[in-house]
């Protein structure tokens, strides 16, 4: 079961990748058109690339995921655990 998920997690994060890729061709295209500013298609970009990061982070949460955040505060710790563990030695 745990590997079925993972499965559709990947296809899932492979799928929104697709979407960006498939967002920014099209924007460059309505650049190439004339029928968008670049200022306007950065702009356009920025926020879709920004809630598509933003519901990514709320489903690895409610998924109950660590995130690459969660994974670097924890190595923090630990360096700061194992030099106290150094000094006492």
């Amino acid at each position: 079961m745990e590997d079925l998920f993972k499965k559709g997690l990947a296809v899932g994060l492979g799928l929104a990748q697709t979407g960006v890729e498939q967002a920014e061709k099209v924007i460059h295209q309505l650049v190439d058109k004339g029928e968008m500013t670049k200022a306007d298609a950065k702009e356009f970009f920025d926020k879709y690339y920004d809630k598509g990061e933003e519901t990514q982070n709320k489903t690895l949460h409610h998924l109950n995921i660590a995130t690459k955040d969660d994974i670097d505060k924890i190595h923090a710790r630990l360096a700061v655990i194992e030099q106290q563990l150094n000094d006492h030695s």
